[in-house]
């Protein structure tokens, strides 16, 4: 088999965005130290869920939040309105005291919410000047990086960057491409949306020489890595590192299915890919777990699409297009739940649920359009679970020109909205060991601006977290 020097390149190429990473680098212990034995799990809802159908007063409060949710969301024939005895209760809003409920399809994650106290729900999450663009909106989520400042990748990615280098894979995106929440210019990610289906891009239109090949890649990668060259360099030690996790990685499918057959039948009950996407996370991390060589991801990245229901968006019926998605994800994050807590790993994994944008109060026929800040979600048995943050200020009177709700960082504010570089910020100090210094050094970036309307003080304190 003869393979050219500018072959190699390409194939190199395609190794390095594949992933990488053999955790024997001095750089993998000085970030081992930080996030330790944990692991972060980050669940985006494309299409920009429906964040007031979601998480939906059932009373007044001081705001008149129910009155207000009744006067623009209607029941009966395509009506989006979900009924006061449909709704499955939380709690109280903090700043209105209005009681707050899931809708009905969220049974499962309620489940969590209410009997193991492991779910974190944050209101009004937003950041200034919101587009209401998903492509852009999504740029913004997963860069972290609202204002444009100079930073490049993803909010993840930079963050990665401080701690790994070219010869590491510190995290995998279950996706078909790399989530922008990954990106970054230093080390490597893996993309794998099926262990089993995963592997080195070898040319196997000849694949009777595939060990003849590989020994082949193994040997232009060392001498690639050793020529002194930024490019060869970073080439060859990412190739060779992918080289040997596509070996290692589809293993793990067999590990976990003779190991844990019950709670793989537990997820295929479900039977939605966003349940066997988890089942994918849960196999690399019992891979972790059981210290296989070559296998040390600890940060990934899932999506579930399907959220842009501009049309027969449903109200509480659970087989509804909302109420589907909804049941498909609470359905997911409790098998999900369930095989870490059997593993013992429930306590070290967070799993942070985002979506691009919310929807519009006042609905649109039998659908929502485009909207600006909405909850997020955050699972886990270190979660500090409860409410947290204002539920947007619904009342027609105090929505912007588009029908949104504003955002707002002026303290005076009773529906202040929490801005989502706090909740990142809070999320990399508290549970992956970043220095405060750090992150607003290499991470994330305040606003310039008035302070009542942009980011301008962060807040990574968030009480999320049993100490």
């Amino acid at each position: 088999m003869k393979l050219s020097r500018r072959r190699f390149l390409q194939s190199a190429a395609a190794g390095a965005m594949l992933g990488p990473t053999v955790f024997n680098h001095a750089l993998v212990a000085r970030s081992l130290a930080a996030i330790g034995n944990r692991y972060l799990v980050v669940v985006c809802l494309d299409g920009g869920n429906d964040g007031v159908n979601t998480v939906t007063p059932i009373t007044d409060g001081s705001a008149g939040l129910r009155q207000a949710y009744d006067a623009q969301r209607f029941d009966g024939n395509g009506g989006l309105n979900l009924p006061v005895g449909s709704l499955l209760p939380i709690g109280a809003d903090p700043n209105s005291g209005a009681e707050l409920g899931f809708h009905p399809a969220l049974k499962a994650l309620h489940n969590l919410y209410d009997q193991k106290g492991s779910v974190a729900v944050v209101q009004g999450v937003g950041y200034p000047d919101y587009d209401l663009s998903h492509e852009v909106s999504m740029g913004i989520w997963e860069s972290g990086n609202p204002s444009g400042a100079g930073l490049s990748g993803g909010w993840i990615g930079r963050h990665l960057e401080q701690g790994y280098g070219p010869s590491d894979i510190p995290a995998v995106g279950v996706e078909w491409s790399l989530p922008g929440d990954l990106r970054q210019s230093v080390t490597s990610v893996l993309t794998i949306k099926r262990l089993q289906w995963f592997g080195f891009p070898y040319d196997w239109e000849e694949w009777q020489d595939v060990a003849a090949k590989r020994t082949a890649f193994e040997g232009l990668y060392a001498q690639a890595a050793g020529t002194g060259l930024a490019s060869f360099d970073f080439a060859g030690t990412t190739g060779a590192a992918t080289l040997v996790a596509s070996e290692a990685y589809p293993a793990l499918h067999d590990d976990y299915e003779a190991d844990r057959s019950e709670m793989s039948a537990r997820y295929g009950a479900i039977d939605r890919d966003l349940a066997d996407d988890f089942r994918e996370v849960a196999k690399m991390i019992h891979g972790v777990e059981r210290g296989v060589p070559n296998v040390g991801a600890r940060y990934f990245r899932l999506s579930q699409g399907g959220y842009d229901t501009h049309a027969q968006q449903g109200g509480q019926d659970v087989e509804g297009r909302h109420g589907y998605l909804l049941k498909e994800l609470a359905d997911s994050l409790e098998a999900f739940y369930e095989d870490l807590e059997d593993m013992g790993a429930a306590s070290r994994v967070l799993t942070v649920v985002f979506s691009e944008f919310s929807r519009r109060i006042l609905q649109n026929g039998n659908g929502s359009d485009h909207g600006s800040q909405g909850p997020m979600l955050l699972i886990g048995g270190a979660v500090k679970g409860g409410i947290y943050g204002n539920h947007p200020n619904i009342d027609p009177a105090a929505l912007n020109p588009d029908g949104n709700t504003p955002y707002s960082q002026d303290p005076a504010d009773s529906f202040r909205s929490v801005d989502l570089r706090d909740v990142y910020g809070s999320t990399l100090k508290q549970w992956a060991g970043m220095a405060h210094g750090d992150i607003l050094s290499h991470v994330l970036a305040l606003d310039s601006g008035p302070s009542g309307e942009y980011w301008t003080t962060e807040n990574f304190d968030l009480d999320l977290f049993v100490p």
